[in-house]
């Protein structure tokens, strides 16, 4: 690939996807994450979750270990998709459903597979509705959340620039 310095805009680094990109069966992998004690105790005090089985090293519970609150879980892959999908694009996050399917503790390692399952374009503003199944999966391979989200993406403009 080479650079066309004669371009009358250089491409924006570190952009997401338009929805155009978006092809409904795409996927994705994000990056791993390993959930630690600092991150846990971060998330616990700035939400008010502060439940003895999340800040007691002692408790060991029916889900075992240190578990982290699923809201933690979802945060983390949130945070990957806006960092390398829908940065700069993304314009509102219009509803999301989850389901837990297992506990994360801290010291798990998580990622998710994320498939675009609808892109529909409004009819003003050159944007789409775009719907995702995000699927978080732990250091094992195991699922241990699923969720849908439904989101309003930015389009690119009839020029290629962003609109």
């Amino acid at each position: 690939m080479s650079i066309d310095h004669d371009a009358r805009e250089p491409v924006q680094l570190g952009r997401g996807l338009y929805w155009q990109d978006m092809q409904i069966g795409a996927s994705f992998r994000t990056y791993t994450r390993t959930v630690t004690e600092a991150d846990l105790v971060a998330f616990v005090t700035l939400t008010g979750m502060g439940d003895s089985s999340f800040l007691d090293a002692t408790i060991i519970g029916p889900m075992g270990g240190r578990p982290v609150p699923g809201a933690l879980t979802l945060s983390i892959i949130e945070g990957f998709l806006i960092q390398s999908l829908i940065r700069g694009t993304g314009l509102a996050m219009l509803s999301y459903a989850v389901e837990a399917i297992a506990p994360v503790h801290v010291g798990d390692t998580i990622h998710a597979i994320v498939e675009f399952t609808g892109v529909r374009p409004t009819s003003t503003g050159n944007r789409a509705i775009v719907d995702s199944a995000i699927t978080i999966f732990n250091q094992k391979g195991e699922q241990v959340q699923r969720y849908t989200s439904k989101r309003m993406i930015a389009g690119r403009s009839e020029s290629g620039m962003p609109a």
